[in-house]
């Protein structure tokens, strides 16, 4: 077995998987079944409309510590928006609605859609007919122990409008909430430089009786549509739960809405992710969280949260509640700033062990370069070096199989089609010539880890989104628009497929003859970033090769004579 043919059968592979995947995306979606309640938390059914996305809060979700008694019923209050609230940081342009006090829009000021319409920034948080991802928090009463907020409550604010000024780090933007003398201070902190963000709740109990409640915060998503594709890419777009005891657990969407979710932890955090980029709610840690899901099955919405212990306030008593919420790309250094184990959002798939590695030295070769396609070049190139006594030993067993194709041939015209005196005849052949058909083949299956976790990490890093390389290459995340790239390639398969020894099988000849081509034409709708890697890897390859063949090989066979 020659190592072109080993490349093209797991390439094929991947292919396959990729073509499937996008398949079960786009047409084999189940409806979720109907196993419990088709409201929200109150048993009303949800009538919120989607331009303020109201969600619930599910009316079990007892907090950690908390064994008597149930969470008051919400009642289903959502009405027309409230007032919106403009907030501008350096990095973020935030709306916040006076009803819930929560963010409805926030667009990301350094990541346009697309470079061609630079002025439509992408939106991680936002609330339209066909896209639903939003964040809700709000206090929680229990029943008979005072009133509270919640996220379909309106709060009142003295401006319109906060911008984070020159030699400004931090903006403060709060809203009160009064009723029977419980007195809620909801204030959201933004930072200069920062996708997190900060709520805090600051309650006073002036009522003259006990009051008990509780902070929650949940992600609530529409089903998932055109945002989770970029053509064959697929990466995984739902909900994440970490906790101390399973530091990342992927949750689809089909689960939520199958069965409700219901687990305590000390520390954790819930995510709804997507390719690129994704929103967290982070809980504040060191305390026993209640983490839970729901589906509010009437408008199709998808949700994660999590609740904090219950509090109990006297007369006069007050009490604060905070959480961080993330909302931006999913670059791993800012992440784990938030929250541990956060950065594991940027899911690199059971090679992450292998991945990882490899984006740290991407990284640090950006650092010197500056480009991050050069750094991709450079990257496999130092791949191939550390590969190459691996590939020189592939090599030379592939030559020497080479070699043998004359006899082999002779073998298939004496014996034709009798495969078992075939397979004898081939068995003898090469021990005499002591030649080890899988010699070739181990070093690269080796080495085949490696390239797919390459793979993966290319298409999970943000830093590669609209990144440019060279002339029209301005997009590594996106195909080529003028298909030079995938074209080189296939013709680079071609040359190291010529370079291999050719299956005596006719039939398998002319499948290899097609298969670089047919890579090629898939190939055309990659991003630009994972064929620059293939191109590469494959001309060094040649080299490689070549070198090994005509050089390694020729020099020992001389001395030998």
């Amino acid at each position: 077995m020659d190592n072109q043919r080993l490349f093209l059968y797991a390439g094929l592979g991947l292919m396959l998987m990729l073509i499937w995947q996008t398949w079960q995306l786009d047409y084999h979606y189940t409806p979720p079944v109907e196993t419990h309640q088709g409201s929200d938390s109150t048993g009303v059914t949800a009538t919120a409309p989607v331009d303020n996305g109201a969600g619930s809060l599910p009316s079990d979700v007892v907090p950690a510590g908390q064994s008597d008694g149930a969470v008051a019923p919400l009642e289903n209050t959502a009405g027309s928006p409230g007032q919106r609230v403009r907030v501008q940081t350096d990095v973020l342009d935030i709306e916040i609605d006076t009803l819930g006090a929560n963010p409805v829009l926030v667009e990301l000021r350094d990541y346009p859609e697309t470079l061609e319409n630079p002025d439509q920034l992408v939106r991680v948080i936002e609330a339209s007919p066909n896209r639903l991802i939003q964040v809700q928090s709000g206090l929680q009463a229990r029943d008979g122990q005072g009133s509270a907020p919640t996220h379909r409550d309106l709060f009142s604010v003295s401006a319109d409008e906060y911008r984070l000024g020159e030699g400004e780090n931090e903006i403060r933007v709060p809203f009160q909430w009064v009723d029977g003398g419980v007195e809620v201070t909801k204030t959201w902190v933004f930072r200069r430089d920062k996708y997190g963000f900060d709520v805090e709740y600051d309650v006073v109990n002036n009522s003259g009786a006990v009051w008990q409640g509780w902070h929650y915060g949940q992600l609530l998503r529409s089903a998932v549509g055109d945002d989770a594709s970029d053509g064959f890419i697929r990466s995984f777009t739902g909900g994440v739960l970490s906790t101390p005891e399973e530091v990342y657990e992927k949750i689809d969407l089909e689960d939520i809405a199958e069965k409700n979710l219901r687990t305590v932890a000390n520390g954790g955090w819930v995510a709804m992710i997507q390719h690129y980029f994704g929103t967290a709610m982070v809980p504040e840690q060191g305390q026993d969280t209640t983490f839970y899901s729901n589906y509010v099955r009437a408008s199709d919405r998808y949700i994660l949260g999590a609740a904090s212990p219950a509090v109990t306030l006297q007369p006069g008593e007050s009490a604060r509640f905070t959480s961080t919420v993330f909302a931006g790309p999913k670059i791993q250094d800012r992440l784990e700033s938030y929250a541990e184990n956060l950065r594991l959002t940027v899911d690199f798939g059971y090679l992450t062990v292998l991945a990882q590695p490899l984006f740290w030295l991407l990284k640090k070769i950006h650092g010197f370069v500056g480009n991050w396609g050069w750094a991709i070049v450079l990257l496999t190139c130092t791949i191939k070096a550390f590969f190459y006594k691996l590939s020189e030993m592939g090599y030379k067993s592939m030559a020497r199989m080479k070699a043998l194709q004359p006899k082999m041939a002779e073998l298939k015209e004496r014996h034709g089609d009798n495969r078992e005196k075939m397979g004898q005849a081939t068995m003898e052949l090469y021990k005499k010539e002591k030649v080890n058909p899988l010699g070739s083949c181990f070093p690269m299956l080796i080495q085949i880890p490696v390239f797919i976790a390459l793979y993966w990490m290319l298409i999970e890093s943000v830093e590669l989104r609209q990144a440019p390389w060279l002339l029209w290459i301005d997009d590594l995340a996106s195909k080529d628009p003028y298909f030079v790239l995938p074209v080189l390639m296939g013709i680079s398969m071609f040359v190291q497929q010529r370079l291999n020894p050719a299956p005596v099988d006719p039939i398998q000849q002319k499948v290899f003859m097609i298969m670089p081509w047919m890579f090629m034409f898939f190939f055309m709708f990659f991003p630009a970033g994972l064929v620059l890697y293939w191109i590469v890897n494959n001309v060094l390859s040649i080299a490689q090769q070549w070198y090994i063949t005509r050089v390694v090989i020729g020099e020992s066979e001389s001395k030998a004579a």
